[in-house]
């Protein structure tokens, strides 16, 4: 098993636990909520990591954020072995039309909340080798939406 060394920021602080035993990722809790004057809301998760050298952790939204207006920025974040800080994460609310029956949306995660989740992943050395050319796919240089919608 895996060992990551963890800090908590205060005694209030919730580790990251699995929702299940076959679940992914770990929840992450809401630890401090500040609303910032661009609208930005940032949330600290209350703890410290020294992840072990080689591995890091990928923070994603949880999937019940899909149910508001909100989304997670730098989606997905990483957390780099060598961080030392405590664990954020930042969301924006996204902007609609409140014309057509929307209404504005407030924050939907409060203190002591999951408002998040991560797993962890290895980290590989890569060495670049320069070549002429590459070799010819099917695709070839076709970017975004290039294979189709379905």
């Amino acid at each position: 098993m895996l060992q990551v060394k963890f800090k908590k920021i205060s005694d209030n602080t919730i580790v990251p636990a699995r929702a299940s035993l076959d679940a992914a990722c770990y929840d992450v809790y809401a630890h401090s909520i500040v609303h910032k004057d661009d609208g930005k809301v940032v949330v600290g998760l209350g703890f410290k990591t020294e992840i072990p050298a080689g591995y890091k952790a990928v923070l994603v939204p949880r999937s019940n954020l899909t149910k508001y207006n909100w989304v997670m920025n730098n989606s997905i974040g990483i957390i780099d072995s060598d961080y030392r800080g405590e664990w954020m994460c930042v969301f924006t609310r996204l902007e609609f039309n409140t014309s057509s029956g929307g209404t504005a949306q407030d924050f939907p995660y409060n203190v002591g909340d999951r408002v998040a989740q991560f797993y962890l992943d290895e980290v590989y050395n890569i060495a670049f080798l320069e070549v002429a050319a590459l070799s010819d796919t099917d695709r070839g240089d076709g970017g975004f939406g290039s294979t189709g919608l379905k």
